[in-house]
């Protein structure tokens, strides 16, 4: 392997200590990564089959209770709605989707810096708009799991439970994205080469998180997240730009 393709090994490794620890996922961090070696199309294959494994890591390193209530109403319409956008995405020019990530990134890592105290009401009827929101953002741009996060941050789990319900939930978007993103030919033989590195990193850069996160604020640590979200997506956006 070339040395550019062990770098994205070694930065999908940050991106999912990072994920872990910060509490947005690590396909925020992943995509845009990832979207400095592949095809947009090829990068929601790729994240999709990498976070089976990661969520899979999350569920057993984090086991301490699961909030049923919360996988009913925001796990069913993440699956229901990362469906639909997986097969939008299909019929979208892959470049302006990459404009797109690189405006999402950058809105959203704002939102959450200005809005410090931004909370959503612990009710169903938000639940379900949230869940619905992040599995159609995360099958149209590949991450959507911020959104989910700051929906679930309104019923002030403990951060174990956190961790894995949102795990449980994510791994049933992930899971139904990819069979769309097979059918869509998202997963190439490309990508599938990464698949055995992948495995591992998702289990090592949970594990690695984990160990942080007992020691390290995960407030503290988010705020540091969010300005390499920031950064991440303007350099994403003009990267875009200046491709379109």
């Amino acid at each position: 392997m070339k040395n550019i393709e062990y770098m994205f090994l070694i930065l999908a490794l940050l991106a999912e200590v990072i994920g872990t620890i910060g509490g947005f996922g690590s396909s925020v961090f992943f995509v845009p990564i990832a979207n400095f070696y592949f095809d947009f199309q090829s990068v929601l294959g790729v994240t999709a089959m990498f976070h089976v494994v990661s969520n899979l890591s999350k569920i057993a390193l984090f086991k301490k209770g699961i909030d049923k209530r919360l996988i009913l109403y925001i796990g069913l319409p993440a699956i229901g709605f990362v469906v639909l956008g997986g097969v939008i995405s299909k019929y979208l020019n892959s470049q302006f989707l990459e404009i797109i990530l690189g405006v999402f990134l950058i809105a959203l890592s704002l939102l959450f810096i200005i809005k410090k105290d931004l909370v959503i009401k612990p009710k169903n009827k938000e639940a379900v708009i949230g869940g619905g929101l992040s599995g159609f953002v995360a099958g149209v741009l590949g991450t959507g799991g911020a959104i989910r996060g700051l929906t679930m941050a309104a019923f002030n789990l403990e951060k174990n439970v956190f961790i894995a319900t949102s795990a449980i939930i994510d791994f049933g978007v992930d899971f139904s994205r990819t069979i769309v993103y097979f059918f869509n030919g998202y997963i190439t033989k490309e990508i599938l080469i990464y698949v055995p590195f992948l495995f591992v990193i998702g289990i090592l850069g949970t594990y690695i998180g984990k160990l942080v996160l007992n020691k390290v604020s995960q407030e503290n640590f988010k705020k540091t997240s969010l300005i390499l979200i920031l950064i991440i997506g303007v350099i994403t956006l003009i990267k875009s730009a200046l491709n379109f």
